[in-house]
Protein backbone atom coordinates (compact mmCIF):
# COMPACT_ATOMS: atom_id res chain seq x y z
CA UNK A 1 0.00 0.00 0.00
CA UNK A 2 1.52 3.85 -1.21
CA UNK A 3 2.28 6.04 2.11
CA UNK A 4 -0.75 7.94 0.79
CA UNK A 5 -3.07 5.52 1.06
CA UNK A 6 -1.91 4.33 4.26
CA UNK A 7 -2.22 8.30 5.51
CA UNK A 8 -6.03 8.02 4.09
CA UNK A 9 -6.66 4.80 5.61
CA UNK A 10 -4.87 6.26 9.14
CA UNK A 11 -7.01 9.68 9.00
CA UNK A 12 -10.33 7.55 8.51
CA UNK A 13 -9.66 5.45 11.57
CA UNK A 14 -8.82 8.71 13.63
CA UNK A 15 -11.69 10.78 12.65
CA UNK A 16 -13.97 7.29 13.12
CA UNK A 17 -12.31 6.97 16.65
CA UNK A 18 -13.12 10.78 17.62
CA UNK A 19 -16.63 10.78 16.20
CA UNK A 20 -17.57 7.03 18.42
CA UNK A 21 -15.61 8.87 21.39
CA UNK A 22 -17.84 12.26 21.14
CA UNK A 23 -21.18 9.83 20.94
CA UNK A 24 -19.59 7.95 24.37
CA UNK A 25 -18.87 11.49 26.05
CA UNK A 26 -22.34 12.80 25.53
CA UNK A 27 -24.57 9.99 26.72
CA UNK A 28 -22.02 10.18 29.94
CA UNK A 29 -20.48 6.61 29.82
CA UNK A 30 -16.46 6.52 30.38
CA UNK A 31 -16.39 9.86 32.19
CA UNK A 32 -13.28 8.90 34.35
CA UNK A 33 -11.34 8.74 31.06
CA UNK A 34 -10.75 12.42 30.72
CA UNK A 35 -8.69 12.61 33.88
CA UNK A 36 -8.26 15.77 35.72
CA UNK A 37 -7.57 17.62 32.28
CA UNK A 38 -5.53 17.84 29.51
CA UNK A 39 -2.90 20.16 28.40
CA UNK A 40 -3.07 20.81 24.49
CA UNK A 41 -0.46 21.16 22.35
CA UNK A 42 -0.10 23.86 19.27
CA UNK A 43 1.95 24.99 16.26
CA UNK A 44 1.00 27.44 13.76
CA UNK A 45 -2.06 29.30 14.40
CA UNK A 46 -3.15 31.01 10.81
CA UNK A 47 -5.54 31.31 8.12
CA UNK A 48 -5.85 28.78 5.62
CA UNK A 49 -2.22 28.72 3.53
CA UNK A 50 -4.38 27.00 0.49
CA UNK A 51 -0.97 25.50 -0.43
CA UNK A 52 -1.02 22.66 -3.04
CA UNK A 53 1.36 20.45 -0.62
CA UNK A 54 0.87 21.37 2.56
CA UNK A 55 2.98 17.87 4.63
CA UNK A 56 3.19 20.10 7.52
CA UNK A 57 -0.27 20.55 7.34
CA UNK A 58 -1.14 18.74 10.91
CA UNK A 59 0.92 20.94 12.43
CA UNK A 60 -1.37 24.30 11.71
CA UNK A 61 -4.68 25.35 12.73
CA UNK A 62 -6.96 28.80 11.83
CA UNK A 63 -7.38 31.21 14.23
CA UNK A 64 -11.72 30.33 13.58
CA UNK A 65 -10.86 26.76 14.68
CA UNK A 66 -8.90 27.62 17.78
CA UNK A 67 -12.05 29.79 19.05
CA UNK A 68 -14.48 26.98 17.89
CA UNK A 69 -12.23 24.40 20.00
CA UNK A 70 -12.26 27.20 22.93
CA UNK A 71 -15.52 27.27 22.83
CA UNK A 72 -16.41 23.89 22.67
CA UNK A 73 -14.58 23.10 25.37
CA UNK A 74 -15.80 26.02 27.76
CA UNK A 75 -19.06 24.33 26.37
CA UNK A 76 -18.06 20.89 27.71
CA UNK A 77 -17.29 22.61 31.61
CA UNK A 78 -13.48 22.73 31.43
CA UNK A 79 -11.87 25.54 32.80
CA UNK A 80 -8.41 27.53 31.34
CA UNK A 81 -5.18 27.06 33.70
CA UNK A 82 -1.84 27.85 33.01
CA UNK A 83 0.62 25.11 32.70
CA UNK A 84 2.58 26.13 35.35
CA UNK A 85 -0.52 25.46 38.08
CA UNK A 86 -0.89 22.13 36.56
CA UNK A 87 1.24 20.01 39.35
CA UNK A 88 -1.02 22.42 42.09
CA UNK A 89 -3.96 21.33 40.73
CA UNK A 90 -3.14 16.98 40.41
CA UNK A 91 -2.32 17.19 44.11
CA UNK A 92 -5.59 18.94 44.95
CA UNK A 93 -8.71 17.00 45.80
CA UNK A 94 -10.53 15.67 43.30
CA UNK A 95 -12.92 18.59 41.70
CA UNK A 96 -15.96 18.84 39.85
CA UNK A 97 -14.12 20.83 36.90
CA UNK A 98 -12.02 19.45 34.87
CA UNK A 99 -9.07 21.63 33.05
CA UNK A 100 -6.70 22.65 30.29
CA UNK A 101 -3.94 24.07 29.81
CA UNK A 102 -2.66 25.66 26.13
CA UNK A 103 0.83 24.85 25.37
CA UNK A 104 2.68 26.19 21.53
CA UNK A 105 5.89 24.54 20.61
CA UNK A 106 8.61 26.78 18.80
CA UNK A 107 7.37 30.35 18.99
CA UNK A 108 6.03 30.84 15.50
CA UNK A 109 4.93 34.33 14.75
CA UNK A 110 1.19 33.33 14.03
CA UNK A 111 0.75 32.82 17.64
CA UNK A 112 1.42 36.49 18.75
CA UNK A 113 -0.48 37.80 15.67
CA UNK A 114 -3.57 34.97 15.48
CA UNK A 115 -3.59 32.44 18.33
CA UNK A 116 -3.10 35.49 21.14
CA UNK A 117 -6.17 37.43 20.37
CA UNK A 118 -7.83 34.07 20.54
CA UNK A 119 -6.42 33.54 24.06
CA UNK A 120 -7.32 37.21 24.94
CA UNK A 121 -10.83 36.74 23.76
CA UNK A 122 -11.46 33.04 26.41
CA UNK A 123 -9.35 34.65 28.68
CA UNK A 124 -7.18 31.18 28.24
CA UNK A 125 -3.73 30.86 29.67
CA UNK A 126 -1.19 29.78 27.11
CA UNK A 127 2.67 28.93 26.81
CA UNK A 128 4.89 29.31 24.40
CA UNK A 129 8.00 27.15 24.03
CA UNK A 130 11.11 28.91 22.84
CA UNK A 131 14.06 27.17 21.14
CA UNK A 132 16.67 29.74 21.16
CA UNK A 133 18.23 29.07 18.02
CA UNK A 134 14.95 29.41 16.20
CA UNK A 135 14.49 32.99 17.77
CA UNK A 136 18.40 33.91 17.43
CA UNK A 137 18.35 32.65 13.82
CA UNK A 138 21.17 30.19 14.39
CA UNK A 139 19.38 27.42 13.31
CA UNK A 140 16.40 26.48 10.67
CA UNK A 141 13.69 24.16 10.82
CA UNK A 142 14.12 21.65 8.07
CA UNK A 143 10.29 20.19 7.95
CA UNK A 144 9.63 23.96 6.36
CA UNK A 145 12.77 24.19 4.65
CA UNK A 146 11.69 20.95 2.60
CA UNK A 147 7.98 21.99 2.29
CA UNK A 148 9.23 24.79 0.42
CA UNK A 149 11.72 23.07 -1.43
CA UNK A 150 9.86 20.24 -2.46
CA UNK A 151 6.93 22.74 -3.66
CA UNK A 152 9.63 24.21 -5.69
CA UNK A 153 11.09 21.78 -7.39
CA UNK A 154 10.20 18.69 -9.24
CA UNK A 155 13.51 16.58 -8.98
CA UNK A 156 15.37 16.90 -6.68
CA UNK A 157 19.79 14.97 -6.24
CA UNK A 158 20.27 14.04 -3.03
CA UNK A 159 22.56 11.54 -1.22
CA UNK A 160 21.09 9.62 1.34
CA UNK A 161 24.18 7.66 2.06
CA UNK A 162 24.33 5.39 -0.35
CA UNK A 163 25.47 7.82 -3.17
CA UNK A 164 24.01 10.93 -5.08
CA UNK A 165 20.43 9.52 -6.30
CA UNK A 166 17.73 11.42 -8.29
CA UNK A 167 14.52 12.36 -6.48
CA UNK A 168 11.29 12.60 -8.36
CA UNK A 169 8.85 14.86 -7.28
CA UNK A 170 6.88 16.44 -9.89
CA UNK A 171 3.54 14.75 -8.50
CA UNK A 172 1.81 15.49 -4.82
CA UNK A 173 2.02 11.87 -4.02
CA UNK A 174 6.49 11.89 -5.24
CA UNK A 175 6.80 15.06 -3.26
CA UNK A 176 4.92 13.34 0.29
CA UNK A 177 7.37 10.18 -0.16
CA UNK A 178 10.66 12.18 -0.61
CA UNK A 179 8.91 14.10 2.07
CA UNK A 180 8.60 10.77 4.19
CA UNK A 181 12.13 9.62 3.12
CA UNK A 182 13.56 12.83 4.05
CA UNK A 183 12.16 12.78 7.36
CA UNK A 184 13.34 9.03 8.11
CA UNK A 185 17.21 10.19 6.94
CA UNK A 186 16.62 13.23 9.74
CA UNK A 187 15.76 11.04 12.76
CA UNK A 188 17.84 7.76 11.51
CA UNK A 189 20.84 10.05 11.55
CA UNK A 190 23.17 12.45 13.13
CA UNK A 191 20.83 15.24 13.21
CA UNK A 192 23.31 18.38 12.92
CA UNK A 193 24.40 16.74 9.47
CA UNK A 194 21.00 15.60 8.06
CA UNK A 195 19.69 19.01 8.68
CA UNK A 196 23.13 20.60 7.69
CA UNK A 197 22.83 18.82 4.14
CA UNK A 198 19.13 19.54 3.69
CA UNK A 199 19.60 22.70 4.14
CA UNK A 200 22.80 23.22 1.34
CA UNK A 201 20.56 21.46 -0.99
CA UNK A 202 17.96 23.96 -0.22
CA UNK A 203 20.21 26.45 -0.81
CA UNK A 204 21.23 24.91 -4.12
CA UNK A 205 17.70 25.50 -5.29
CA UNK A 206 17.23 29.37 -3.79
CA UNK A 207 15.52 28.34 -0.77
CA UNK A 208 17.15 29.86 1.85
CA UNK A 209 16.68 28.22 5.07
CA UNK A 210 17.07 31.22 7.49
CA UNK A 211 14.77 33.40 5.57
CA UNK A 212 12.08 30.82 6.65
CA UNK A 213 12.99 30.91 10.17
CA UNK A 214 12.74 34.69 10.19
CA UNK A 215 9.86 35.00 8.03
CA UNK A 216 7.80 32.51 10.55
CA UNK A 217 9.89 32.88 13.74
CA UNK A 218 9.18 35.41 16.72
CA UNK A 219 12.08 37.44 17.71
CA UNK A 220 13.23 37.87 21.46
CA UNK A 221 11.61 41.53 21.22
CA UNK A 222 7.95 39.90 20.11
CA UNK A 223 8.51 37.08 22.60
CA UNK A 224 8.99 40.18 25.44
CA UNK A 225 5.96 41.59 24.00
CA UNK A 226 3.78 38.47 24.20
CA UNK A 227 4.97 37.35 27.51
CA UNK A 228 4.14 40.92 29.03
CA UNK A 229 0.47 39.60 28.98
CA UNK A 230 -0.62 38.12 32.38
CA UNK A 231 -2.21 35.18 30.26
CA UNK A 232 1.36 34.33 28.85
CA UNK A 233 3.87 32.74 29.74
CA UNK A 234 7.99 31.23 27.74
CA UNK A 235 8.99 27.68 28.97
CA UNK A 236 12.72 25.97 27.01
CA UNK A 237 12.27 24.08 23.94
CA UNK A 238 16.24 23.51 23.74
CA UNK A 239 18.22 25.38 21.05
CA UNK A 240 18.96 23.53 18.24
CA UNK A 241 15.58 21.45 18.31
CA UNK A 242 16.92 18.12 17.69
CA UNK A 243 15.56 14.78 19.41
CA UNK A 244 17.19 14.63 23.18
CA UNK A 245 16.99 11.20 23.38
CA UNK A 246 19.97 11.01 20.63
CA UNK A 247 22.34 13.65 22.31
CA UNK A 248 24.70 12.45 25.20
CA UNK A 249 24.02 13.09 29.24
CA UNK A 250 25.94 16.66 28.59
CA UNK A 251 24.66 17.71 25.64
CA UNK A 252 21.11 17.45 26.83
CA UNK A 253 22.19 19.19 29.96
CA UNK A 254 23.66 22.08 27.60
CA UNK A 255 20.94 22.42 25.74
CA UNK A 256 18.39 22.58 28.52
CA UNK A 257 20.62 25.24 30.35
CA UNK A 258 21.45 27.12 27.31
CA UNK A 259 17.28 27.60 26.63
CA UNK A 260 16.41 28.26 30.40
CA UNK A 261 18.91 31.27 30.36
CA UNK A 262 17.81 32.46 27.60
CA UNK A 263 14.00 32.45 28.33
CA UNK A 264 14.96 33.52 31.83
CA UNK A 265 16.89 36.34 30.07
CA UNK A 266 13.72 37.54 27.79
CA UNK A 267 11.30 37.21 30.39
CA UNK A 268 13.07 38.12 33.85
CA UNK A 269 11.23 34.95 35.16
CA UNK A 270 13.36 31.59 35.44
CA UNK A 271 10.88 29.10 33.37
CA UNK A 272 9.21 26.41 34.84
CA UNK A 273 8.12 24.37 32.28
CA UNK A 274 10.50 22.66 29.43
CA UNK A 275 8.77 20.94 26.10
CA UNK A 276 10.94 18.11 24.56
CA UNK A 277 12.06 18.79 20.79
CA UNK A 278 9.57 16.25 18.56
CA UNK A 279 8.24 14.86 22.12
CA UNK A 280 7.55 10.88 21.11
CA UNK A 281 8.91 7.75 22.99
CA UNK A 282 11.93 8.01 20.21
CA UNK A 283 12.40 11.64 20.50
CA UNK A 284 12.28 12.02 24.72
CA UNK A 285 12.70 8.73 26.91
CA UNK A 286 12.59 9.00 31.03
CA UNK A 287 16.55 9.57 31.16
CA UNK A 288 15.70 13.23 29.67
CA UNK A 289 12.82 13.49 32.11
CA UNK A 290 15.51 12.41 34.72
CA UNK A 291 17.88 15.32 33.70
CA UNK A 292 14.82 18.23 33.51
CA UNK A 293 13.59 17.34 37.06
CA UNK A 294 17.29 17.59 38.15
CA UNK A 295 17.71 21.02 36.50
CA UNK A 296 14.85 22.28 38.28
CA UNK A 297 11.83 22.17 35.73
CA UNK A 298 8.62 21.44 37.32
CA UNK A 299 6.79 20.63 34.22
CA UNK A 300 8.45 18.98 30.87
CA UNK A 301 5.70 18.14 28.34
CA UNK A 302 6.43 15.33 25.57
CA UNK A 303 3.46 15.24 22.47
CA UNK A 304 2.75 11.26 23.42
CA UNK A 305 -1.20 11.52 23.91
CA UNK A 306 -2.73 11.22 26.70
CA UNK A 307 -4.96 13.25 29.78
CA UNK A 308 -3.70 13.88 32.93
CA UNK A 309 -4.40 12.34 36.19
CA UNK A 310 -3.76 12.60 40.19
CA UNK A 311 -0.60 10.02 39.15
CA UNK A 312 0.71 11.99 36.69
CA UNK A 313 2.02 13.65 39.72
CA UNK A 314 4.62 11.58 40.02
CA UNK A 315 6.22 12.07 36.66
CA UNK A 316 6.04 15.87 35.84
CA UNK A 317 8.95 16.23 34.10
CA UNK A 318 7.12 13.48 31.26
CA UNK A 319 3.96 14.72 31.12
CA UNK A 320 1.54 13.86 27.75
CA UNK A 321 -0.03 16.21 25.38
CA UNK A 322 -3.00 16.14 23.17
CA UNK A 323 -2.26 17.77 19.76
CA UNK A 324 -4.68 20.11 18.01
CA UNK A 325 -4.28 18.20 14.91
CA UNK A 326 -5.08 20.90 11.81
CA UNK A 327 -6.05 17.67 9.82
CA UNK A 328 -9.56 17.19 12.22
CA UNK A 329 -10.29 20.75 12.51
CA UNK A 330 -14.31 20.19 13.83
CA UNK A 331 -15.08 21.07 17.58
CA UNK A 332 -16.49 17.69 18.07
CA UNK A 333 -13.38 16.19 17.42
CA UNK A 334 -11.93 18.50 20.54
CA UNK A 335 -14.81 16.94 22.81
CA UNK A 336 -13.70 13.63 21.86
CA UNK A 337 -9.94 13.91 21.79
CA UNK A 338 -10.30 16.10 25.62
CA UNK A 339 -12.65 12.88 26.86
CA UNK A 340 -9.71 10.49 26.78
CA UNK A 341 -12.40 7.82 25.67
CA UNK A 342 -10.17 7.14 22.26
CA UNK A 343 -7.00 6.74 24.31
CA UNK A 344 -9.14 4.00 26.71
CA UNK A 345 -10.78 2.10 23.30
CA UNK A 346 -7.06 1.92 21.95
CA UNK A 347 -5.81 0.66 25.47
CA UNK A 348 -3.88 2.77 27.10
Amino acid sequence: MKASAKQFVKRIAITGGLEAANVIRSTGLMRGARGRGAIFTLHHVRPDQGAPFSPNAHLEITPEFLDAALSQLKRDGYRFVALDDVPALLAEPAPKQPFAAFTLDDGYRNNLVYAFPVFERHEAPFTIFVAKGLTERTHTIWWETLAALLRKEERLVFDFGGGSEAIDCSTPSGKAQAFGRFARYIHQSDESTAVAAIDALARAHDVDPIEIVDDLVMGAPELNLLDASPLASLGAHTVSHRAVARLSDAEVRAEMQASLDYVTEISGRRPQAFAYPYGTRDAATPREAGIAGDMGFRIAVTTQPGVVTPRSLSSTAYLPRLSINGLYQKARYISGLASGIPLKLMGR
